[in-house]
């Protein structure tokens, strides 16, 4: 199938919808912004290989295949198609067939012995006239085209196999069933014909001339170097003219014996074959026999042909001048015809598909704002022709709406419009000459420049753009800077971010004057906080000083009168007798004191040097020598 074929790389693939456009058939869907190949739809034409330009699509091959055939000892046989002939550097044709069976194959025959017999079952459609049209059936990628998009010319269709089936019969009834044939040419649609069921088992495995030429360079063998090993089955003379134009009837003609009142003529180019596919349909065609090519050019410039200094001009001048224009000899074919058929029956592949009615395509177009027939403006930027043929498409999930490039544009171009006029922020795109590409309609409330007169200025001609220069040098952004301008009574937080795809700077300014006044008045406010506070402190201060002082002075007269209540109170408890113990006083008669009694005169005598501890008939602590004791009745008395 054409999935194994054609193979997609999603990550290369940019939705540019180049393939789309390319592909006559639309056989390729978008999903999810990826193309994809829908194989039953897809006839194989190759182009879409051919104009991705992110090579996004590449082509699978069998060449794994084939050396492994060789390399587990199969017996593998080429035929080679006869566009060689002009692809192929050589010297003599025998070259050709030298250095390929130095790969290891056993033999390499010309694929044009299967056209000569192709041309034999023309000839006869030709003579018995049972038909009313005669498209040839030749390129497969024309016959997907018919099958799948063209049924009702089913009838037109030559009922006879390829010349590559034609081919690998003949090679599997002369060689044996167990021969591997491998079929090498120009075209990618062969591998789908090779595993067509109708025909399995015919052709094991399908090259192209780049796997060809890969192979020939691993193994370091130079097809002009090698010797001349001709062909050695029969010549197919004429029929080596099919893979150019109008090779076909060439062929046909040289081969008729008689005329047979078919106008003949050959068409090339997908473009063209559908274009001949709709006239026919129409009924416009009649009594014609068709040489139809998908390639324009024929086989000579097939899909895998990349070689961009390849002249199909000249390979076709080259080949008609080298081939001889006789007919193949029919005594060296009449052995095959009751051992071979050449017969197909061609089938109707058309998909069935879901048509929309007017209603839901007109719900479809107005998903891309086009209410009116005037906005449907039939660009082809999608790959569609037409509006209406991509709604279509997006109602079978073949395409999606976002693919409408004029509308998406528009969209993005309003989204950013809508940012610009919107935006609280200031924001500014400058280009490396500080060039204001972009700017924000509430930038003239800050600058007094509209966004019109803004997109006419530098940035310089308002403000200092060393902070952009120095981002487009280093490719280094900023953010979260804050700038002030005072001429403008503005403060701002700036974030500056180099786009590297655009070569630009972006630019956001978020104001934050309010913020920045409100700081300061904050940090005003704190200041004088901090002032009152220090003068609160500093009178706090003061005040204990001037309390310390004021203590200081009355606990001293308190000291001072205390000690003197001390003193005249033990003056007037002295008694005349009773007393026991200790010492007498002298300077007061009748007082005993004790060690305790002999401190408290010391300190009535010396008031300065006054312990604090006042005695009133008993000492606060347990005295050294003694105290002064009270007894009821008998009066003051020493003891231990």
């Amino acid at each position: 199938m054409s999935r194994e074929i054609i193979d997609f790389k999603a990550t290369k693939c940019k939705h540019c919808y180049k393939c789309v456009r390319y592909c006559d058939v639309k056989a390729i869907q978008v999903k999810d912004e990826q193309a994809q190949i829908m194989p039953d739809k897809c006839i194989l034409c190759g182009h879409c290989l051919k104009v991705c330009p992110q090579s996004a699509k590449t082509l699978n091959s069998d060449l794994i295949k084939v050396k492994g055939y060789i390399k587990a000892g199969e017996r593998v046989v080429v035929s080679i198609a006869p566009s060689y002939m002009g692809l192929l550097k050589f010297k003599t044709i025998g070259q050709v067939r030298s250095a390929i069976m130095r790969l290891g194959f056993e033999d390499v025959r010309e694929t044009s012995e299967g056209a000569a017999f192709v041309t034999e079952e023309y000839a006869r459609l030709l003579k018995e006239q049972q038909m009313e049209n005669i498209i040839t059936t030749c390129c497969p990628s024309v016959n997907d085209l018919i099958e799948i998009y063209y049924p009702q010319l089913i009838p037109y269709m030559a009922p006879v196999v390829s010349p590559m089936i034609a081919h690998g019969k003949l090679l599997k009834e002369e060689l044996g069933k167990d021969v591997k044939v491998v079929f090498l040419g120009p075209c990618i649609a062969k591998m789908k014909e090779a595993s067509d069921p109708r025909h399995e088992g015919v052709i094991d495995a399908v090259l192209n001339f780049n796997d060809l030429n890969q192979w020939l360079t691993e193994e370091e063998i130079v097809i002009e170097d090698c010797e001349d090993a001709p062909f050695v089955r029969f010549d197919p003379k004429v029929n080596r003219l099919y893979p150019v134009t109008n090779g076909v009837v060439n062929s046909v003609l040289a081969t008729e014996e008689k005329k047979d009142g078919y106008r003949k003529f050959y068409v090339h180019g997908t473009a063209n074959c559908i274009d001949l596919c709709k006239s026919m349909s129409r009924g416009e065609i009649k009594g014609c026999f068709i040489e139809m090519n998908m390639c324009a050019g024929g086989c000579i410039k097939g899909p895998t042909v990349d070689d961009e200094f390849i002249s199909r001009f000249k390979i076709k001048l080259d080949m008609e001048e080298s081939i001889a224009k006789e007919p193949a000899e029919s005594r060296q074919m009449e052995p095959v015809w009751e051992k071979v058929s050449f017969a197909k029956k061609f089938e109707d592949h058309s998909p069935k598909e879901p048509q929309p009615t007017e209603e839901e395509i007109r719900a479809i177009l107005r998903m891309t704002n086009k209410t009116r027939p005037e906005d449907e403006l039939n660009c082809g930027a999608c790959g569609y022709p037409t509006c209406r043929d991509k709604a279509i498409a997006v109602f079978q999930h073949k395409a999606e709406v976002s693919m409408c490039i004029p509308f998406m544009h528009e969209k993005a171009e309003s989204m950013a419009n809508l940012v610009m006029e919107t935006s609280p922020n200031i924001v500014l795109i400058v280009n490396q000459d500080m060039k204001i590409m972009e700017y924000s309609d509430v930038g003239e409330r800050y600058f007094g420049k509209t966004r019109a007169e803004a997109l006419e200025m530098y940035l310089y001609e308002f403000i200092d753009p060393s902070d952009f220069q120095w981002v487009f040098e280093t490719h280094q952004n900023i953010h979260g800077k804050r700038v002030n301008y005072p001429e403008y009574h503005l403060s701002t937080l700036q974030n500056i971010v180099y786009i590297e795809k655009e070569n630009a700077v972006l630019a956001t300014f978020i104001d934050i004057t309010k913020e920045e006044e409100q700081a300061r008045e904050d940090y005003e406010k704190n200041l004088e906080t901090i002032d009152l506070a220090q003068k609160v402190i500093h009178k706090q201060m003061m005040v204990a000083q001037e309390i310390a002082g004021l203590l200081g002075e009355t606990t001293a007269e308190t000291k001072t009168t205390l000690t003197k209540l001390c003193k005249s109170l033990l003056d007037d408890s002295t008694p005349d007798n009773g007393f026991t113990g200790g010492e007498e006083d002298a300077s007061r008669p009748g007082v005993h004191l004790g060690s305790a009694g002999k401190a408290e005169a010391a300190e009535s005598q010396n008031p300065e040097q006054h312990t604090g501890y006042v005695s009133l008939g008993k000492a606060p602590a347990r005295p050294q020598g003694g105290y002064v004791h009270f007894t009821p009745g008998n009066g003051p008395r020493g003891g231990r």
